[in-house]
C-alpha cells in the first residue's frame, strides 16, 4: 500500500525523510494537490493578471567596445529598477546551456535511492545537499520544487564531490559564467564609487553554490508555488531559465512597465541567462539596488527546471551600506553585520518576502 498524502506525517516522511521528493509523489499516481502544498490564496499566482516584462536582453558583448558606458548604464538602470535583467552575448556558449537543461532532467529522473544519497542527515559531503521544499520543517504550506545545490571550494573538490551525473556540466557553466559575473559586479560597484582593484568586489563573490532545481508537474498549479515569495541573499544571481518560463518578479517603485506591488513574468529568451540583484548589494548601495522579491510558478503542461548560480561574500566578511553613500544620503538604512549571520538566519526562516533584511535594518 503506497503513502497516504492526505496525512501530513505519512506525506512529510515520504517527501522529505525518505529522499522521495515531490517528484516521487507525483510518480506515484498523484491526482490532486495534498493539503500540505496548498497554498493560502495571498501567495497564489495568478498567472492570468501577470504582465509580460518586456524589457530587450542586454548585450553584454557590448561592454567590451565603444558602447562600454551606454551599456554599462542600462545594467545600473535595471539594478536600480527592478533588480532584474535578462543578458544575451554573455561568454557561456549556448549548447552548454542546453545540455544543463538535459543533465539536470535525466538528473532528476534518477531513481530516488540515488538522490536521496546527498539527503542533508546523510550526504558524504557538506559541498551537496539534495531536498526540497525551502525549510520544509517551518513552512506552513511546502513549495512545489525538489533540488539539488552543490558548493563551490575549488575545481578539485567539485571533481571529487559533487555527483558524477551532474559535475562536468555544472562546473563548466560556473566557470563561464563567473567572468560575466565579475564583469557586472564592476559596472555596479564603479556606478557607487569603488575602483575596480578595490578588494572587496573578490570577497563579494568569493564563494558560488551551483542548484539545480526541479518542478514536477503539477495537478493543480493555481494552488500551490515552485519557490516562495523572497529576495536572494547574497551577491548577483545568475539564473538558466527551461523555456517554459513561470518566474515572477515583483516591483518595488513605480515605473514605466508597472506599478508598485504588481507583478510581472520573466520570459524565457532563447540563449540568454537572467541576472538579479541580491540582498547584499541592496545593502552596500543603502537601498539604491534592488533585491527584487520573486517567485515561481508551477505547470501542469511538463515538468520544468531552472539552475542558478548563487554568488556570496566570504562569511567572515563585514557587510555595511558604503560610506560616503550613507554621507551622502544622511541616513544608513542598515547596520553593520557579518554576513555569516545573514546567512544563518536566512536558511533558518521559511520564505516570507524581503523579510530576511529587516534582520539588518537599522534601528
Amino acid at each position: 500500500m503506497g503513502p497516504s498524502f492526505d496525512d501530513g506525517t505519512s506525506l512529510y516522511n515520504f517527501v522529505v525523510r525518505d529522499g522521495n521528493g515531490v517528484k516521487g509523489m507525483v510518480d506515484s499516481g498523484l491526482t490532486a494537490v495534498p493539503e500540505a502544498y496548498t497554498q493560502p490564496p495571498r501567495e497564489r499566482i495568478d498567472k492570468e493578471s501577470a504582465r509580460k516584462h518586456e524589457q530587450p536582453p542586454i548585450d553584454l558583448s557590448r561592454l567590451d567596445g565603444p558602447e562600454h558606458d551606454e551599456v554599462a548604464v542600462e545594467i545600473v538602470r535595471a539594478a536600480e529598477t527592478l533588480g532584474f535583467f535578462q543578458v544575451i552575448n554573455h561568454g557561456v556558449p549556448v549548447d552548454l546551456l542546453e545540455s544543463l537543461k538535459d543533465t539536470a532532467n535525466k538528473f532528476f529522473g534518477l531513481p530516488p535511492e540515488q538522490k536521496a544519497v546527498y539527503r542533508s542527515e546523510v550526504s558524504p559531503t557538506p559541498l551537496v545537499k539534495y531536498g526540497t521544499s525551502f525549510v520544509p520543517e517551518k513552512e506552513k504550506a511546502l513549495e512545489w520544487k525538489d533540488y539539488i545545490s552543490l558548493q563551490y571550494v575549488n575545481d578539485a573538490e567539485a571533481l571529487q564531490h559533487w555527483p558524477i551525473e551532474i559535475r562536468d556540466v555544472a562546473l563548466e557553466y560556473l566557470r563561464t559564467s563567473i567572468k560575466m559575473v565579475r564583469k557586472l559586479l564592476e559596472v555596479l560597484m564603479v556606478n557607487l564609487g569603488m575602483k575596480l582593484v578595490d578588494p572587496k568586489i573578490d570577497a563579494l563573490i568569493d564563494k558560488k553554490m551551483v542548484n539545480m532545481n526541479f518542478y514536477p508537474t503539477c495537478p493543480n498549479p493555481d494552488l500551490t508555488v515552485g519557490v516562495g515569495r523572497h529576495s536572494d541573499m547574497g551577491t548577483l544571481t545568475v539564473l538558466l531559465q527551461d523555456g517554459i518560463g513561470g518566474l515572477y518578479v515583483k516591483i518595488e517603485e513605480d515605473m514605466r512597465f508597472g506599478k508598485k506591488g504588481e507583478w510581472v513574468e520573466i520570459p524565457p529568451t532563447p540563449g540568454a541567462l537572467v541576472i538579479n540583484v541580491g540582498d547584499m548589494l541592496q545593502v552596500l548601495s543603502n537601498k539604491r539596488y534592488k533585491s527584487a522579491e520573486h517567485r515561481v510558478r508551477t505547470t501542469n503542461t511538463t515538468s520544468r527546471v531552472s539552475i542558478p548560480i548563487f554568488t556570496i561574500p566570504k562569511l567572515t566578511e563585514k557587510i555595511a551600506p558604503l560610506p560616503h553613500l550613507v554621507e551622502k544620503d544622511g541616513i544608513a538604512h542598515y547596520r553593520e553585520f557579518m554576513f555569516v549571520d545573514y546567512m544563518k538566519n536566512f536558511f533558518g526562516n521559511a520564505h516570507e518576502g524581503k523579510k530576511s533584511l529587516d534582520f539588518v535594518k537599522k534601528c
